[in-house]
């Protein structure tokens, strides 16, 4: 068993004045008790749990030197994040210093834990469910005071609550249906009445198609917007992308042509995540290499959520003649935004005529100098209304993990079969069948009866040391 073992990992970022080493397992206590004397006192396998010791880490050399001053403090089991006896050390930050503990800590007994362990061996250990475990990577990576209110809303359990809330509701469902089952020579028993059965699922099914729906703007929240950067070549599309960066991430030149391939990158305005991505201009064109660069153009344009059409100030008419049919279609059911950049060059009747040619689009319609970073601000207060994401507090309840919104979407599907089994009367075994179904894919998100493959994939992309 994986919790047999006692592991040890750096758990913080290099580069600090302070480092942490943290031990977990059954010889968490002894092990660092070897490599460390305290500067007075007890020695820490008869220290209490909670209090912090101070003394130094000899080599275990001949001589002995000092390898640092730490802090050490002591955790037992089951109070403790992985629920196991504990220890963080807590030295200077030098990478030198901190990997010369972790070697002494392995030659007694540790081994390296691997990616996630410790959060793993909560799970394992009964201190959270798998939701909860998988909302402590989401608030390590939060970049957004939306993020992490969600991220601290999973954590806290309120996911869970409300999935677990579903699933008893469910149980109860289904241990009606199956009582009748052991009854099955008494037809004229009915142990679930079918009415309140069916009004119980349409309940059901509205709390997991909300939490289902959810998932579009917990997406946006937590993975960004995707805005779309498109127009012709030499449009000035790089440009902006630098300007809404403030650095100079993509090349940018008077030869057309120049961006060739996706540039992608994730900008946080007033709290919103937006994720922008310059494409190659729209052009004809025999280079095989930027033909292959437009048609990732039109993939992007159809993956976005917001669409931001540059258009050369100086040269618009044969832009909207020969760009509308190509780029309009991919803009149904999408938010679009006409740019026309380079607008400092244009006298106030060039801006009439421009709106004029215009006209007929649905879409905003603004003014901008990428180059001189004229209207920038005025774009991002554009951008973050047409995002139209709700005030999140950590009390919301909102999905964002694509594993957990696929169980549902099964859910979702299951529940559906239950409610037509019951609309058309079939018995009690098929309709339990339906139910089991919905139980299962709500319990694989809190995994009550998770799969090793799961639990693996789960936590592999979790940072070492957590």
């Amino acid at each position: 068993m994986i919790n047999q073992d006692t592991i040890c990992a750096i758990a913080t970022a290099q580069g600090g004045a302070i480092g942490t080493i943290r031990a977990s397992g059954p010889q968490a206590i002894e092990i660092t008790s070897r490599i460390f004397t305290p500067t007075q006192g007890k020695p820490l396998t008869e220290r209490k749990a909670y209090t912090l010791t101070f003394g130094k880490i000899f080599s275990q050399k001949e001589g002995g030197e000092v390898i640092d001053e730490v802090l050490v403090t002591i955790f037992r089991a089951p109070h403790s994040y992985t629920g196991e006896d504990s220890t963080e050390i807590m030295c200077h930050g030098s990478s030198y210093i901190l990997q010369q503990v972790m070697q002494l800590l392995i030659r007694n007994g540790c081994r390296s834990a691997l990616p996630g362990e410790y959060t793993q061996r909560a799970f394992l250990n009964g201190k959270m469910d798998l939701s909860q475990a998988e909302a402590v990577a989401d608030l390590i990576a939060s970049s957004s005071a939306a993020t992490h209110r969600l991220a601290m809303s999973q954590m806290r359990g309120g996911f869970s609550k409300e999935l677990a809330d579903l699933r008893n509701q469910l149980l109860h469902i289904t241990s009606l249906m199956e009582l009748e089952l052991d009854f099955s020579d008494h037809e004229e028993l009915e142990f679930a009445n079918r009415d309140e059965l069916n009004g119980l699922a349409a309940r059901i099914e509205q709390v997991i198609a909300r939490l289902a729906n959810s998932f579009n703007v917990g997406n946006a929240i937590k993975n960004g917007i995707p805005v779309a950067i498109i127009g012709e070549t030499n449009a000035g599309k790089s440009t902006l992308l630098n300007a809404l960066l403030n650095e100079e991430k993509a090349i940018v030149s008077d030869i057309h042509g120049t961006t060739r391939d996706v540039i992608e990158d994730v900008i946080n305005v007033q709290g919103i995540t937006f994720r922008f991505i310059d494409t190659a201009g729209i052009r004809q064109t025999t280079d095989t290499i930027e033909s292959l660069g437009i048609e990732r153009t039109f993939q992007k344009i159809n993956q976005a959520n917001i669409i931001l059409w540059m258009v050369d100030s100086t040269d618009a008419r044969g832009q909207f003649n020969e760009l509308k049919s190509e780029i309009l279609p991919h803009c149904e059911d999408k938010k679009l935004v006409i740019l026309f950049n380079k607008s400092d060059l244009l006298l106030p009747l060039q801006r009439e005529e421009l709106l004029g040619l215009f006209a007929d689009i649905e879409a905003e319609k603004l003014f901008i100098s990428a180059k001189k970073r004229e209207n920038i601000t005025e774009l991002e207060n554009r951008l973050v209304q047409m995002a139209a994401l709700p005030e999140i507090s950590q009390n919301d309840v909102i999905v964002t993990n694509i594993r957990h919104y696929e169980a549902l979407i099964r859910a979702l599907d299951s529940i559906h079969r239950v409610q037509e089994g019951l609309q058309m009367g079939l018995s009690g075994d098929l309709v339990s069948e339906d139910l089991r179904a919905c139980i299962e894919a709500l319990s694989d998100i809190i995994g009550q009866v998770p799969s090793s493959e799961v639990l693996s994939n789960i936590f592999k992309h979790f940072c070492i040391g957590k």
